[in-house]
């Protein structure tokens, strides 16, 4: 039966080589990269740009909240702003609620 099984191919070669540690490690900074860039660095450039608008916001600014209300700023202080609906109706909410600042003349429009 030697014949049919070379006897050079049928030895044991030994264990197979171990990639090297930074072959394992690869796949996970090419994944954390991949999330970095595709999750993480867009959602903090628009958590600053809102954080900017906030900020900015004055008194006769046409604003409209998170929840869809659209109204004019009548009054501005540290943490909450005074938003005018319709006329003689105001509410109070927090300066972070503010979810984009209309051009001057939009509610008009509306």
């Amino acid at each position: 039966m030697d014949w049919l099984i070379s006897t050079a191919a049928a030895q044991a070669t030994g264990a197979p080589a171990q990639p090297s540690a930074l072959m394992q490690f690869l796949p996970l900074v090419l994944i954390f990269v991949v999330f970095y860039f595709l999750l993480i660095r867009p959602q903090t450039k628009r958590a600053k740009e809102h954080r900017a608008m906030v900020a900015a916001l004055e008194v006769g600014a046409e604003v409209v909240t998170n929840g869809g209300i659209l109204g004019k700023v009548t009054e501005v202080s540290e943490q909450f702003l005074t938003v005018e609906v319709a006329q003689g109706v105001n509410i109070k909410l927090q300066r972070h609620a503010v979810a984009q600042v209309l051009p001057k003349g939009t509610l008009k429009s509306v």
